[in-house]
């Protein structure tokens, strides 16, 4: 082990993040996990917009007592510009559940997502995973901004897209990449490395009424925190789907990163809708069938998409680290 805790195998890790209340809980499990070195945070809007993010990510790494991890301001709106699209219904007015935590003491550094995006994947090229959690307007933009970063990156792990399933905004998309369908386009089709878990796999992955409790009563260093941030999360899920409990679709691709093991993937080029009524649908060539001509499919590289998870240990890999003093 390293100083901080951290193996000395551990993953070069960049969370890319919009917090969030699932965010906020895969941030401090990162925190606690000894499987990843956590390089930065950078930040977007969706849960709620860049500014809070940047001030849920900073407040964040004081609780968890690394404020030596640097937090990056992201874009403030979608590629193509215009107003972004903010879930504050789901996640609250803060992002946090409506639990007004104290503002951070700390800053955000001076360089943009996109600039810390592209100098950390530089400074240790084929070592730096991103794990993006949110739009993926930061992610496209340092692929635009240095032609490198797609072959420096180690690899992508994003929380994305529905696969052969229904979306969460509507039945045609998932929230992140309807948040900005161009980023998620550039980066899907970029050629880097990237494994997709979309929320196809997610919504299998629950936290029931009975665990959201274990969680409250244990003695987990930020249990308290995440118990009275799920109040609000929890009950939307009530109205919304009708589940007691909540969908852990945030900390399933944080355990994707670690136990890439407890997944099932296919590799297929995957393309995402930019206009019409399905704008934000991910659509995945299975590779099924040799097409007769070319179509905007052909010539991109394969990603690697979730196909089946391991439910149990998924769940189990998240208590532990959940529950750990």
């Amino acid at each position: 082990m390293a100083s901080n805790g951290v193996a000395s195998h551990a993953q070069k890790l960049i969370i890319d993040t919009d917090p969030g209340i699932d965010d906020s809980m895969t941030i401090l499990m990162a925190f606690q996990s000894p499987e990843v070195e956590v390089l930065g945070l950078t930040t977007v809007f969706g849960n709620t917009t860049t500014e809070v993010a940047t001030r849920n990510a900073l407040t964040l790494c004081e609780i968890a007592g690394r404020e030596d991890v640097p937090v990056a301001q992201g874009n403030s709106q979608p590629l193509k510009g215009g107003v972004p699209r903010v879930a504050d219904f789901v996640h609250g007015k803060d992002g946090v559940g409506n639990i007004f935590l104290p503002p951070p003491q700390t800053e955000k550094i001076e360089k943009s997502a996109s600039e810390f995006l592209v100098e950390k994947v530089s400074e240790y090229p084929g070592e730096v995973t991103v794990l993006a959690l949110g739009p993926l307007t930061n992610l496209a933009m340092a692929i635009k901004r240095d032609s490198s970063f797609a072959s420096n990156v180690k690899r992508i792990v994003i929380l994305g897209g529905s696969f052969f399933a229904l979306g969460n905004v509507n039945p045609a998309a998932e929230a992140n990449t309807y948040g900005d369908p161009e980023a998620a386009d550039t980066v899907f089709t970029s050629g880097a490395n990237i494994v997709v878990v979309g929320i196809n796999i997610t919504t299998q992955v629950k936290f029931t009424d009975d665990d959201l409790l274990e969680l409250k009563e244990s003695k987990g260093k930020y249990a308290s925190l995440l118990s009275d941030m799920c109040k609000f999360y929890r009950d939307w899920h009530v109205k919304s789907d009708g589940i007691y409990g909540i969908f852990l679709h945030d900390p399933v691709s944080f355990v994707a990163v670690v136990r890439p093991d407890l997944f099932t993937y296919k590799k297929g080029v995957v393309r995402v809708e930019t206009q019409g009524i399905c704008v934000g649908h991910t659509l995945m060539d299975q590779g099924l069938k040799n097409w007769n001509t070319s179509n905007p499919w052909t010539g991109y590289s394969p990603i690697s998409v979730a196909w089946t998870v391991d439910v149990e240990g998924v769940l189990s890999y998240v208590r532990e680290l959940l529950l750990k003093p």
